[in-house]
């Protein structure tokens, strides 16, 4: 069975790396949503502007995540559906994540002529949460190390600070990066996670309990 987590990140590397050395490029797959509403066949930039990164760290950061949290995800959707339908329904998670997250800020800033954003944010959260979803307790209590932080934190407590961060850097907008997407990833991966597999939100709920439980 081929890995499409290796495939994705393999692509979005090098196309993201590729692009910054050809600004054509860069400009005909960034979202620009004022062009968009004026231009037809633009749609496509939901989905391009997902493998196109601002830096070095803006990519790894990303691809790291992904990474990290992708197999237990794709792990939990093969097992449930099969090896090919398995695979199908990740891709829909991860591609899905990036399209829909980008929609709202499209209507937000489809006047904004200045407004421009990239990177696979919206899919990396889809990924992300639907993983926090199915394991938001680290099995021996002690939490796990998660990049950039630099000590052990419960899965669960790093999403709660992964989006306390996009909103704080989503009210600066001191860069191209659609941190929004970070919000409505989220949102999308935790609703159509729970629709894939219903049982993993009462195993949520459990989990979080005892791990409060354990604690006080």
């Amino acid at each position: 069975m081929f890995n499409p987590i290796l495939i994705l990140i393999g692509l979005t590397v090098a196309i993201s790396v590729y692009a910054w050395s050809k600004q054509e490029l860069m400009d005909s797959w960034i979202m620009q949503p004022y062009l968009m509403a004026r231009s037809s066949g633009q749609w496509y930039r939901l989905l391009t502007s997902g493998f196109l990164h601002a830096d070095w760290a803006h990519l790894l950061f990303n691809m790291f995540a992904f990474y990290s949290f992708g197999p237990v995800v794709l792990r939990a959707l093969v097992e449930g559906y099969g090896p090919l339908p398995g695979i199908g329904l990740f891709l829909v998670l991860y591609l899905g994540g990036i399209i829909l997250s980008d929609l709202p800020s499209y209507f937000q800033h489809r006047d904004d002529r200045g407004y421009r954003s990239l990177g696979a944010s919206g899919g990396v959260a889809s990924v992300l949460f639907a993983s926090i979803l199915l394991f938001p307790v680290n099995n021996n209590g002690g939490g796990i190390i998660i990049f950039p932080i630099p000590f052990p934190i419960q899965p669960f407590l790093f999403g709660f600070l992964y989006l306390a961060y996009s909103y704080y850097m989503a009210r600066r907008r001191a860069d191209n990066v659609n941190h929004d997407a970070h919000f409505y990833g989220a949102l999308y991966g935790v609703v159509l996670f729970l629709l894939l597999m219903p049982a993993a939100g009462p195993a949520f709920i459990e989990q979080i309990s005892l791990f409060i439980k354990s604690k006080f």
